[in-house]
């Protein structure tokens, strides 16, 4: 049975606890407020420097992008008692770049359902079929958007904030869309700086719904509507423009720059499900991804709203329903193959960049577990596994990672909570630790396991965290968003702190974004975490007739841009408030770094 962690789980796993952990104290006199963070790095190519906002709306709302004024750095001090005055420069302990949600997709392949996502449209079931995100009308463009995005953070190079050089970029998951091993390759081959072709099927024509052969009005048509008498809702209904030839320039391969830096992974629902729920064994999905039947709709009289749930359950039936419908020929191809976990861990050894299997170790690709340890100096950084093998789109850990989580804490603690709330002191040298998981802890929900199995949500895993001081960070995807939390300690605590829960928004929905994050000890009792948001490397229009990846990249952004199923809240809240983007967050510093005071 699956459940929550209770009292007789924490014992098991000692990471349950009572009474507050009181870490190194603030000094408790009163301060003035401190001065102004003199930044050591550049602003340039951040967020910090320019900005891009939406226009005004044009014919039928569409809108251009525009150049916004540079957002300063907002300092946020929820996790102390009080500020102490900074005393020194402080001193960078590490910076590094975060790309999340991706989401590298072949818009061609015969395992994607694009055909669920019309029922989410605002004259079809709308919010009651969270169907959205199935299709995008800038699908056949997310390999360039990668590409641009690597450009966007080589610009950068050091941090923003403390000007020391990025360390290495992470990937917190959702790095490819349908678990499909050409997916897989593109992603490593930009990251790598290898020659990328953006293609399956067959090489000589676009086989995608944007086909024209293949008219359907819901999905946006580039190359126009020749002799139609009814063009596609997106030109008529939302302004979207023609784009004659993209459905070539799209496919045309290129040589990627590549990072210039070392780069790690994370493991996504989208690197590990099918559309990122269901597993790839399930219902003869590898055969059908594979050859050549592609399906445009579901069987006539389908409740679209029992098909979903059915689809959430992995009920066999719901399944056939949903690929049983009407049908196009397309070329078949063994490239989009869906990978399982251990070979996508696989596939990170066949690279041509450092480290070799970007994170995963051979214990790694030897047990099939995707997450892992990495240090950079005093920070060592706890890479999780948050996906649910068993289906659904948020995630959860299993009992031998969560094993395994309370173990690395408790070797780089000198002092910790054991199983019954009391402080223990370990002789170790002490880390800071930095956790990485492609789930948020409010998305750690999905607890569904086979009899006897036993998973633990984001409930339990912040009690963990909580109970070890030296953990600082949290840094994440998944919910396509920027935003940046508090995680506190609890109120009977004697001691102000907890860590902060860092989600960066998704390179396939607008904002189209990533972000730079540093650390640095203040010397005064304090760090400051520092997130940095960086946008493309691309103009903000596109060149008409372009080709390249840079602005074709500027074309998916503006498109995503025009998304005409926004969240709720509208389109611009996944930016995320001021408070979510460019800060520096401040927490007490756990235990003393050995720095003198300047």
């Amino acid at each position: 049975m699956s459940h929550e962690l209770n009292r007789r789980d924490a014992l098991r796993l000692g990471v349950a606890g009572g009474a507050a952990f009181v870490a190194t104290q603030l000094p408790s006199a009163a301060v003035a407020a401190p001065p102004r963070f003199r930044p050591h790095g550049s602003p340039k190519g951040t967020t910090l420097d320019a900005t891009v906002r939406l226009g005004s709306p044009g014919r039928n709302g569409y809108r251009l992008l525009v150049a916004g004024p540079g957002e300063p750095r907002v300092v946020r001090d929820d996790l102390l008692a009080h500020r102490p005055q900074r005393k020194a420069r402080p001193r960078p302990l590490l910076a590094f770049g975060q790309l999340t949600d991706t989401h590298l997709v072949d818009a061609q392949s015969p395992g994607r359902v694009e055909f669920l996502d019309r029922y989410s449209d605002p004259d079809q079931l709308g919010a009651a079929a969270p169907l959205d995100g199935q299709y995008r009308p800038h699908d056949m463009l997310t390999v360039q958007v990668a590409e641009s995005m690597v450009q966007a953070l080589n610009r950068v190079r050091r941090g923003p904030a403390t000007g020391v050089p990025m360390a290495f970029t992470i990937c917190t998951g959702d790095n490819v869309d349908n678990t499909q091993y050409n997916e897989l390759r593109w992603q490593i081959d930009v990251l790598d700086g290898q020659r990328v072709r953006p293609d399956s099927g067959d090489p000589r024509r676009y086989e995608g719904v944007a086909d024209p052969t293949h008219y359907d009005t819901r999905y946006w048509h580039p190359e126009g509507a020749p002799g139609r008498e009814h063009p596609d809702l997106p030109r008529t209904r939302n302004g979207f423009p023609a784009v004659p030839g993209l459905l070539d320039s799209c496919r045309r391969p290129f040589h990627a720059t590549g990072l210039d830096m070392p780069w790690l992974t994370t493991f996504g629902n989208h690197d590990g499900l099918m559309s990122g729920s269901v597993p790839p064994t399930a219902g003869g999905l590898r055969a059908m991804t594979t050859g050549g039947r592609k399906v445009i709709d579901l069987p006539p009289g389908t409740d679209v709203l029992q098909l979903l749930d059915g689809i959430n359950t992995l009920d066999p039936g719901a399944l056939a329903t949903l690929f049983a419908g009407p049908a196009r020929s397309v070329t078949p191809d063994l490239q989009r193959r869906p990978l399982s976990r251990a070979e996508t861990i696989a596939e990170h050894f066949r690279t041509a960049s450092y480290p070799r299997g970007h994170g995963y170790t051979d214990w790694n690709r030897r047990t099939g577990n995707a997450y892992y340890a990495v240090d950079h100096g005093p920070v060592r950084c706890l890479i999780l596994d948050t996906v649910n093998p068993n289906g659904g789109p948020n995630g959860s850990i299993d009992e031998q990672q969560a094993r395994w989580l309370a173990a690395q804490l408790a070797a780089g603690s000198s002092r910790h909570l054991d199983q019954h709330g009391r402080t223990v002191q370990n002789r170790c040298h002490d880390k800071l630790f930095a956790i990485f998981s492609h789930h948020t802890l409010d998305t750690m929900d999905n607890l569904a396991a086979p009899e006897g199995v036993t998973r633990y949500g984001g409930a339990a895993v912040r009690d963990l965290l909580l109970r070890h001081p030296n953990v600082i960070a949290w840094v994440n995807g998944h919910t396509h968003e920027n935003t940046v939390t508090p995680r506190r300690r609890p109120s009977n605590s004697t001691v102000a702190g907890g860590f902060w829960e860092i989600s960066t928004a998704a390179h396939i929905d607008w904002p189209v974004q990533s972000r730079v994050i540093e650390v640095a000890d203040n010397r005064n009792g304090t760090l400051s975490v520092f997130g940095t948001i960086v946008d493309l490397a691309s103009p903000l229009r596109y060149r008409h007739g372009a080709t390249d990846p840079i602005n074709l990249a500027s074309l998916a952004r503006e498109l995503s841009a025009n998304d005409w199923q926004p969240p709720s809240g509208g389109l611009d809240i996944r930016r995320g408030s001021v408070e979510d983007r460019n800060v520096e967050l401040l927490l007490p510093a756990p235990f003393g770094l050995g720095l003198t005071e300047q």
